[in-house]
């Protein structure tokens, strides 16, 4: 029993750690049934931009999360992405700057930009918010496994304009305001989310969704 206790012990519940030494928000997570993208794939990396005051809103809105919780079946997806794209490329990986988002972190990121320009760019609350409410979208990027370095992929995550656009890359190409690298880094990250089952979001080329918004209404819930 002592030796099944150690192993427990040192294997921990979710990202090597124990439940009890969870956050607040990552247990409200785990309780409303969503998954520590960790336990199902530790060979992804995970940076959440909103933990850190480098975002489109210039504020920290994760004060106490740093781990990366989707619904099951987006970490399941997630994690096949990550195996195709390890057959295509072994020496890159995943990196995801944002899973679920609670609905009140939404409301913060809507006050931000409601009444602007940029407010194409944020879903709001009121009509039900996105799929990130949902557990079942990711903002993510390529990097290099051994490192972390993230790759060009044109803008840096959270730019909020055209030039995050992906419906004429070969357009800013052309006018030199991404390389073509950078266009073929996009494309190498579509190509193994979208074997995965996820669909990109036009204006965002970091941003993937499992399902439409429909169906997550009619099917799943919001996380508080």
């Amino acid at each position: 029993m002592r030796f099944i206790l150690n192993i427990i012990l040192t294997m921990g519940l979710t990202s090597g750690s124990l439940f009890a030494q969870q956050s607040p928000t990552a247990k409200r997570m785990a309780q409303q049934g969503l998954v520590d993208i960790l336990s199902v794939d530790s060979t992804i990396q995970v940076s959440l931009m909103y933990s850190r005051p480098d975002n489109f809103t210039g504020k920290v809105l994760y004060t106490d999360l740093r781990e990366a919780y989707l619904h099951p079946k987006a970490a399941t997806a997630v994690a096949k992405a990550q195996q195709a794209l390890k057959k295509l490329r072994p020496e890159l990986s995943l990196k995801i700057y944002d899973a679920t988002r609670p609905m009140s972190v939404q409301q913060k990121m809507w006050n931000v930009v409601a009444g602007t320009k940029k407010a194409i760019y944020v879903s709001n609350p009121r009509n039900g918010g996105g799929m990130h409410n949902y557990g079942l979208a990711v903002d993510i990027t390529l990097c290099k496994a051994a490192t972390g370095d993230t790759l060009d992929m044109g803008t840096q995550v959270d730019f909020l304009g055209p030039y995050a656009h992906i419906d004429d890359e070969a357009g800013l190409v052309a006018k030199h305001i991404i390389t073509s690298e950078a266009k073929k880094n996009r494309e190498l990250l579509r190509k193994v989310m979208k074997e995965a089952g996820f669909i990109p979001l036009k204006t965002e080329w970091w941003h993937f969704n499992l399902v439409s918004r429909a169906e997550a209404k009619a099917h799943y819930k919001a996380i508080k």
